[in-house]
């Protein structure tokens, strides 16, 4: 259903916005009729009264698409549509265009429209450009998916679950507009790496990534760190500092601990928002920036407003997407590429001989709570490198704590020789395959839940590990002990 917008309320960015089209069009006849065409084709519109409008929503919002008409009052369509480009590079822009010639058409495709389409419009040709649109579209995020997975990860963060792949599903859709995102997520899960993977991915990835951990500096210091100040205005004041705000023009700023905010920076951090405008401390000039806000907390926000230490206000220009990253104990799928990365990583410095994980040690990793995430993983594996006397990490490199919450499901020496719980992570990865069947008697679900796999991989998994006789096996006796019965 078509919404009325000029530009005074935005929706709210949907999970899945691949129906959502923007439509910016002066005339209310064709805005009415054009969306009423897309109702039934099955989209939902958002009309625009002017391009500026159209543009501005962007920043909120997340469309599939954008119909732009050439002419309006003002700016017309094809200024609008070069703004479109430089701020959102992958978003298709349909121009709607009432004048046939020729140097308009050139025109319009130089700017980067993806097609035009001259009114009268078609209802035919409209919705077969806006189904290519789209589809082009989804190729493309796909493609970048398939990339991803080839190198095992995202712009340095490491993932194959389910629970990082809906992450970054997420961060491929927020990438296509400059959103205002709050990343959330428990301490050490990696928050700042999801943000540079916004920005790296955005229209702004030329531009600075500016980060400042709110809850590391002083509140005194705080609003000359974000916003400068000029000579003089404060004791110890002896030179001009440019602040935070000014450094990420055309780029992005990363607030990470915002929950930490004083109150006072609070209320002075929404004005930036709304205006985009802001003074240095001690001065008098209004300054602009041109700047994407991502932040991060471990707190809960929402619960922080209902107990009225975070502005309300502030909350909701800051949550337009909100981004919550899973903990490491809810991907323990993922642990194992971790581990070996960070081996990498320390190999050198360590100058460690310790080129494995054995399975009993992997077990250990995989069974462990990490109530540190991501940096205590990593810590963990710095250290047992250190210690490490073999060309595999084994139970007694990892940390007391973690070989004591093992219990009776670790037996010393048991795993550690040359047998077959020993040797690469591959081995290690089949001995948990097998672990798992045989703890569920070869009942797939129970394994692929545990395991956090799909139906797909669980089956690639069995192929690949030569399991397949082991589920025939558990068939068979379930069989036999139900003909018995």
């Amino acid at each position: 259903m078509g919404k009325g917008h000029n530009g005074g309320w935005y929706p709210p960015l949907a999970p899945d916005s691949d129906k959502l089209v923007f439509l910016a069009d002066d005339d209310p006849a064709v805005s009415a009729l054009v969306s009423r065409w897309l109702e039934l084709a099955g989209y939902e519109t958002c009309v625009f009264s002017s391009g500026e409008a159209c543009f501005e929503a962007l920043f909120e919002d997340d469309p599939a698409v954008v119909l732009l008409d050439v002419e309006f009052p003002g700016q017309n369509g094809l200024e609008v549509l070069d703004l479109i480009r430089s701020h959102h590079p992958h978003l298709p822009v349909i121009m709607l265009t009432g004048d046939e010639k020729v140097e308009t058409v050139v025109r319009a495709m130089r700017c980067g429209a993806f097609d035009y389409l001259t009114k009268p419009l078609d209802q035919s040709r409209l919705l077969t450009t806006l189904h290519n649109a789209t589809e082009q579209l989804r190729l493309s995020t796909r493609v970048a998916q398939l990339e991803r997975e080839v190198a095992g990860g995202y712009a340095g963060i490491i993932g194959n679950s389910a629970a990082m792949k809906q992450v970054f599903r997420q961060i491929d859709r927020l990438s296509r507009s400059d959103v205002t995102v709050l990343v959330r997520g428990e301490s050490g899960t990696g928050k700042e790496l999801i943000a540079c993977a916004l920005h790296d991915s955005g229209a702004r990835a030329r531009g600075p990534f500016v980060a400042v951990n709110s809850a590391a500096i002083p509140e005194p210091l705080l609003e000359s760190e974000l916003f400068g100040h000029e000579r003089g205005a404060f004791t110890g004041a002896v030179d001009r500092r440019i602040g935070k705000f000014e450094e990420a023009n055309r780029g992005t700023i990363f607030l990470d601990e915002i929950g930490e905010l004083s109150p006072a920076v609070q209320a002075r951090l929404l004005r930036v928002l709304q205006e985009r405008t802001f003074r240095r401390l001690g001065g008098s000039a209004t300054l602009k920036s041109d700047f994407r806000l991502l932040s991060a907390t471990h707190r809960n926000l929402a619960k922080e407003v209902e107990d009225g230490r975070f502005r309300e206000d502030l909350y909701f220009r800051l949550a337009v997407f909100d981004l919550e990253i899973p903990p490491l104990r809810k991907r323990a799928e993922d642990i194992p590429a971790i581990a070996l990365h960070f081996m990498r990583q320390y190999a050198g410095i360590s100058q460690s001989s310790a080129h494995g994980i054995s399975a009993a040690a992997l077990q250990m990793l995989t069974s462990w709570s990490w109530p540190g995430n991501v940096r205590e993983l990593q810590n963990v594996i710095q250290r047992a490198l250190v210690v490490a006397d073999g060309t595999d990490l084994q139970p007694r490199d990892l940390p007391e704590k973690m070989r004591g919450a093992a219990g009776a499901t670790y037996v010393p020496g048991a795993s550690e020789g040359v047998g077959a719980e020993s040797g690469t992570l591959e081995d290690a990865s089949r001995n948990l395959m097998l672990r798992a069947l045989e703890r569920y008697a070869g009942n797939a679900s129970a394994v692929m839940r545990e395991l956090n796999i799909g139906r797909a991989r669980f089956y690639r998994m069995l192929r690949k590990y030569d399991l397949e006789s082991r589920i025939d096996e558990f068939r068979q006796a379930k069989e036999s002990s139900s003909g018995r019965g």
